[in-house]
């Protein structure tokens, strides 16, 4: 995975990409490896906690 996308599954993301866990943490995400959050988008976690995708796509992306 070279960019992080918004429908990107968290796991996929996480197993690509584990530095990124702490900007998950930071939007309330705390279960990070527990089934349903692993299987979640980045989008549809975004909605679910209130966070703006574009802004931590920018912040995800940058990161890595």
């Amino acid at each position: 995975m070279t960019e992080i996308r918004r429908d990107a599954l968290i796991g996929d993301i996480l197993d690509a990409h584990p530095e990124v866990a702490p900007f998950l943490l930071e939007m309330g995400m705390h279960c990070l490896g527990c089934p349903s959050a692993r299987g979640e988008s980045l989008e549809q976690a975004c909605m679910v906690h209130g966070v703006n995708v574009d802004e931590l796509l920018a912040k995800m992306n940058s990161a890595i």
